[in-house]
């Protein structure tokens, strides 16, 4: 069984779809993950720019060096403190959850976002109220996604509301509907009081979601300032070992996208997931 290995868009040094896709396929690489104004900065591409032909012409693009676009990221912060400027983000999901389809993609992927304006981290996020309003903001947009048929991909993190396995499982609970799934960054819950755990860490989120997982973030973290730092891929402390176990006995094929890995380390970091992969 092979690993199903992909990457972020906005990590390749090239701002066409064209040459995204043929240096991702040069790479022996299978997907991408798109958010829009990052690999397209020279493009229009805030709300109301997208159509079918838009989309259409990026799927073409890439499906021409047999490139599947796995995710649309469309990172908004979901819980902005302007209630108007809250509903502008939404809306500009909403939009990307009605063209995936036309992109060939079934996933639209965000993080939770903060309670202040400027993301970061606080634990001003680790209330109740910042979870009942990302509660709310994901309801709702949860209920585009299902007129469309279409999945909304929520990844958690400790700069967010959802900031640990238990509360990724409190939500899925609370918004109850199967277009509600998972992207697990298992880098994203490691945190000053349990990345010497990991074993732990990774069997609450198996046991808690490991079936609404529908991707994998791939990224490292070292310990730097008594913090977590990110780093590439295969340069940190990450237990590949206890992913790549579960994953082949439960999710064979899933797709796996690097993220915080650019040149110079991609080569590296590819080599070295799938050595993880074949040796797990």
């Amino acid at each position: 069984m092979k690993l199903n290995l992909g990457i972020r868009g906005h990590d390749i040094d090239y701002h066409e779809p064209e040459l995204i896709a043929k240096e991702v396929a040069s790479k022996g690489l299978g997907s991408v993950q798109l958010a829009l104004a990052k690999s397209f900065p020279d493009l229009p591409t805030q709300t109301g720019s997208l159509s079918p032909g838009f989309a259409k012409q990026m799927f073409q693009s890439f499906r021409d060096h047999r490139v599947n676009v796995a995710i649309l990221g469309c990172y908004i912060n979901m819980i902005h403190p302007d209630p108007e400027k809250r509903e502008q983000l939404l809306s500009r999901f909403k939009e990307h959850i009605r063209f995936a389809r036309d992109f060939g993609c079934s996933i639209v992927a965000s993080e939770t976002g903060n309670v202040n304006e400027k993301m970061g981290y606080t634990e001003d996020n680790f209330t109740e109220e910042a979870f009942r309003k990302v509660v709310k903001s994901v309801k709702a947009l949860t209920n585009e996604a299902e007129r469309w048929g279409v999945i909304v991909g929520i990844e958690g993190g400790i700069n967010h509301p959802i900031h640990t396995p238990e509360l990724m499982g409190r939500l899925l609970d609370e918004v109850d509907s199967n277009h509600l799934q998972v992207v697990f960054d298992p880098a994203n819950f490691m945190s000053m009081e349990n990345y010497h755990d990991q074993e732990k860490v990774f069997g609450q989120s198996f046991e808690l979601f490991g079936d609404r997982m529908a991707a994998i973030h791939a990224k490292d973290f070292i310990i730097e300032d008594q913090w977590i730092k990110m780093v590439p891929v295969g340069k940190g402390m990450l237990r590949y070992d206890l992913l790549f176990q579960w994953l082949k006995e439960n999710k064979p094929y899933i797709e796996v996208l690097l993220e915080n890995t650019k040149e110079p380390y991609i080569d590296d970091s590819i080599k070295y997931l799938h050595e993880q992969y074949d040796n797990a």
